[in-house]
């Protein structure tokens, strides 16, 4: 068959070159000359945040785990007290509301983040508002993921030892012991299940550990949502409020700290980057597809958990539902289903405390040795840097009274700043230098920065008010 190819030489060569400042100069990368390459033939879509060779990442279904993960956490069960407070109706409105809109400040922020060749939260923050809103974010970081984890061993502790009002796990299979001391129940929780795990130095290495905690979620989910259809047949549930309630002062106050808890629900941006980042064949095309299924995933779940919790309980319904399910649920096998639903959700938060921990720990490690090799490369400093953490968020798990005053603290500041606050001013600053915002994303990112800024102020006036009132 004729042919207008010729055969190449085997002694001929192609010299291949790249021009990426990534790369050090003793080390070239060979690439064919293209000069007539236009700048603005680069698709910035495909460029990932870190260059060079990903020899192997996550897959999307382990990147959709440790993003679920990192958002279904605690705030899952403080979800059905702020159903007593909106009414089912704009409750469930409001998870949709608040996971769509965090849903597009993720898309967002990946977008910026591949635009200036970031890495993590705090490097694109920089590139878009400078190197003190880059050290504001990281505190944000610090103080946000704190708390959760804070919030965790609150839970883990109230639910296993017991607290004032509600008896523990062990008290009802063991009687009294040692094990009624909430510190040492935290303590050995920490030590033997909790520190092994943090102390891994990849969040890829915890993909398995994360579709095991959203199992475990999924099964909460499925046991609450099948006792509340059961009771809601045999008419043994009362009607429940649609809308909020406005007769009285403190329902009111209850209101105005209501949706700083309802906005940290979906708060997971600080992982993005990190997720990303592993991510096997990484793009941002890939990584909003992970992020939609994670939202569908959440938005689901969260809307499942809020509605069938306070069907069951009402207004007797607990800031911590968990502490809901240690009486007589009304119907058979409830002394069962209830140790199902406490210790699986144990069990759960002890599965998702590395996922926060991790990016807990790469920012304080980020903000104190700035410029220092990465931890992966300094087990020493990564393994010090857990133990330290470790015992100050022990510490602080003994100092909070429970999850509904630090949800209201973090929901109003720091959660509310990272998933709204600094991706809306991000895409608006960053949007000036290449890919502009459409006429759609700008009024969405005006909308979510005008709608932190009321969540933050009304949230915390209302927390300072609601703590003034009770010391009157």
């Amino acid at each position: 068959m004729d042919s207008n190819y010729s055969a190449i030489s085997k002694d001929s060569f192609v010299e291949l070159q790249v021009k990426d400042d990534n790369f050090r100069d003793n080390e070239p990368l060979k690439a064919t000359p293209i000069d007539d390459l236009e700048a603005d033939d680069i698709d910035l879509d495909n460029l990932p945040l870190i260059f060079g060779e990903n020899e192997s990442g996550s897959g999307i279904y382990g990147a959709v785990f440790n993003l679920t993960t990192t958002i279904i956490g605690a705030g899952i069960m403080a979800l059905p007290a702020t159903m007593k407070v909106l009414g089912l109706v704009v409750g469930v409105v409001l998870i949709f509301l608040m996971g769509i809109l965090s849903e597009i400040s993720v898309e967002l922020l990946v977008r910026f983040s591949v635009q200036c060749k970031a890495a993590s939260y705090g490097e694109v923050v920089q590139a878009a508002l400078g190197k003190t809103a880059k050290i504001l974010s990281e505190i944000c970081i610090i103080v946000n993921n704190a708390g959760v984890l804070v919030v965790y061993l609150i839970i883990i502790g109230d639910v296993l030892s017991g607290s004032i009002r509600h008896i523990g796990v062990f008290d009802q299979w063991l009687g009294h012991g040692m094990w009624d001391h909430r510190r040492i129940v935290i303590l050995i929780m920490l030590v033997v299940f909790l520190a092994p795990l943090c102390a891994m130095d990849k969040i890829d290495s915890l993909s398995l550990s994360s579709a095991a905690s959203v199992a475990l979620a999924v099964v909460f989910v499925a046991v609450a949502f099948t006792i509340a259809f059961i009771k809601l047949v045999e008419g043994k549930i009362e009607a429940p409020r649609m809308t909020p309630d406005f007769g009285s002062k403190k329902a009111i106050l209850d209101l105005l700290v209501v949706i700083p808890i309802m906005s940290n629900a979906y708060v997971c941006h600080f992982n993005v980057q990190p997720i990303y980042n592993e991510l096997e064949g990484r793009s941002p095309q890939k990584m909003n597809r992970v992020s939609r299924i994670t939202s569908v995933i959440c938005v689901l779940v969260y809307a499942s958990t809020a509605v069938a919790g306070y069907l069951l309980f009402g207004k007797d319904t607990e800031s911590d539902i968990l502490t809901n399910f240690d009486k007589d649920l009304g119907i058979r096998f409830s002394t069962a289903l209830n140790y199902i639903v406490r210790v699986g959700y144990v069990f759960h938060l002890v599965l998702v405390f590395p996922v926060i921990h991790f990016s807990l720990r790469q920012t304080v490690d980020a903000l104190l040795f700035e410029g220092s090799a990465p931890l992966t490369e300094s087990r020493k400093r990564c393994l010090a840097l857990t133990a330290i953490l470790l015992a100050l968020l022990y510490f602080g798990s003994t100092m909070i009274p429970n999850i509904w005053t630090a949800f209201k603290f973090t929901g109003a500041t720091t959660a509310v700043s990272l998933g709204y606050t600094f991706p809306s001013l991000i895409a608006l600053r960053l949007s000036k230098q290449g890919s502009g915002l459409s006429v759609r994303e700008k009024i969405l990112s005006w909308f979510m920065l005008i709608l932190a800024i009321v969540v933050s102020i009304v949230g915390v006036s209302g927390n300072i008010y609601s703590i003034s009132s009770q010391s009157d």
